[in-house]
């Protein structure tokens, strides 16, 4: 292996080295004048170049944070929000809880009102109907008496009764009393 090193330090073989087939070390040496030419004279125009681009990432990271820290107030926001909303719904559930307690209340005063007033009135229906069917009964039953009144003198009327009758309303008739 040294031996391998030794022969191509020797200037003979540098020389096939390059022109070897391939690796012709001209073609590097062509490449690398001009890249440090283009290097040279576009220094500036990349330099601009590259300068320009990194102020533009450089302000686009700016507005990037910028718009994170606004994404991160209105979550914030929103969280605020989510967490009064909870507060907010036990607050509305206990006011409607009151609400129908205080209508349930007032339902319930009004239904007895309504009762009451409908207890006195149905009171007084029966109050007149009674009154009426009293007033009825008490007709009816004078009439009847007057009927079997009439039954029992027709039917305990003997004909000497009926001439007595007779006679003793034509002497009141003469008395002139009726």
């Amino acid at each position: 292996m040294l031996l391998n090193i030794i022969q191509l330090l020797d200037p003979a073989s540098l020389d096939s080295w390059l022109n070897y087939p391939g690796l012709e070390l001209w073609k590097f040496l062509d490449l690398g004048i001009f890249l440090g030419v283009a290097v040279f004279l576009l220094k500036r125009r990349m330099r601009d170049a590259l300068e320009a681009r990194r102020e533009s990432i450089k302000s686009e990271l700016l507005r990037a944070q910028k718009e994170r820290d606004e994404a991160i107030a209105q979550l914030a926001a929103a969280e605020a929000l989510l967490a009064r909303l909870d507060s907010d719904i036990a607050a509305l559930r206990d006011e409607a809880r009151k609400e129908a307690e205080f209508e349930r209340q007032r339902l319930q005063v009004a239904t007895d009102a309504e009762l009451e007033k409908l207890r006195l009135e149905a009171q007084k229906g029966i109050e007149r109907a009674g009154k009426i069917a009293r007033q009825e009964l008490r007709r009816f039953l004078a009439l009847r008496s007057v009927q079997l009144a009439r039954e029992s003198v027709i039917c305990d009327l003997r004909p000497e009764d009926d001439v007595g009758l007779i006679a003793s309303s034509i002497a009141e008739l003469r008395e002139g009393r009726i």
